[in-house]
Order: C-alpha cells, then sequence, then structure tokens
C-alpha cells in the first residue's frame, strides 16, 4: 500500500482580503492547502489552534500585528522553527528587507508581482519542485 504524498500546508496573512485571495489562487494551484488571516495575531491565534503551516506569506503593513512582529513572535517558539516564512509586501526599502530577514524571513516579494515571482521563491525554497506552472 502506498502512502499519498502529505499535503504542503500555508497561512495567508494580509489585511487585503483581494490580496489573499490572488494569493491563494497561486498557492492552492501548488497543491497546498490554506488558511488565512487577516492580521499576525488572528495567524498566531489559527497556528496555536493546532494549523501547523509549511510556509507563511506575510504583509508587512497590518493592524493589530504586523508583518515583523509576527515573524519575531513565530521565532521565538520552537516548535514553529521550521516554518518557512516569506514576507510579501510593498516595503521595498532595503533596510525594511534587511531587518526582516535578519528578524527570521527566508524570503522577500515586494508587490506587485507575478504568479511566476511567487512560484520561483518557493522553488528556491524547495517548497516546490522546478519548472511548476503557476
Amino acid at each position: 500500500m502506498t502512502q499519498s504524498p502529505v499535503t504542503q500546508r500555508a497561512m495567508i496573512i494580509d489585511d487585503s482580503r483581494a490580496m489573499r485571495s490572488i494569493l491563494r489562487r497561486i498557492i492552492q494551484s501548488l497543491d497546498f492547502e490554506t488558511a488565512e488571516a487577516g492580521h499576525g495575531q488572528e495567524a498566531l491565534d489559527q497556528m496555536e489552534g493546532g494549523f501547523a503551516p509549511d510556509l507563511c506569506l506575510i504583509d508587512w503593513n497590518m493592524p493589530v500585528m504586523d508583518g515583523y512582529t509576527f515573524i519575531t513572535e513565530v521565532r521565538k517558539r520552537p516548535e514553529w522553527r521550521n516554518i518557512t516564512l516569506m514576507m510579501v509586501t510593498t516595503e521595498s526599502e532595503q533596510g525594511q528587507i534587511v531587518k526582516a530577514l535578519a528578524a527570521g524571513a527566508h524570503e522577500y516579494v515586494i508587490k506587485p508581482f507575478t504568479p511566476d515571482a511567487i512560484v520561483e521563491k518557493l522553488e528556491l525554497l524547495g517548497l516546490v519542485s522546478k519548472g511548476v506552472p503557476a
């Protein structure tokens, strides 16, 4: 008996419902199971409630808890150390990028982006096979 492959899980964290929808379509086309949150605290609550993502796509500017704070909170928890964190944001200043990466983000995508840009970053991170169409 062969086991079916384990579905990877992604948490999409953005205060824009439209942006969450765009990212959800891209990520689900890559066979990820997805959950969504409108801000970092909502995402932490879902994770503490049992949703264990392999990947988080995180906006920077959100109410309640911003993306940078979310990253620092995730990195404080040993049980979440293997989660891949990718910023997807309009923040394009070099200092912001360095700050996010230093806090524990693995990759950084600047909005606006193409589906291919997201797929390429996920390929670099080893989360999807090379050559997967978006």
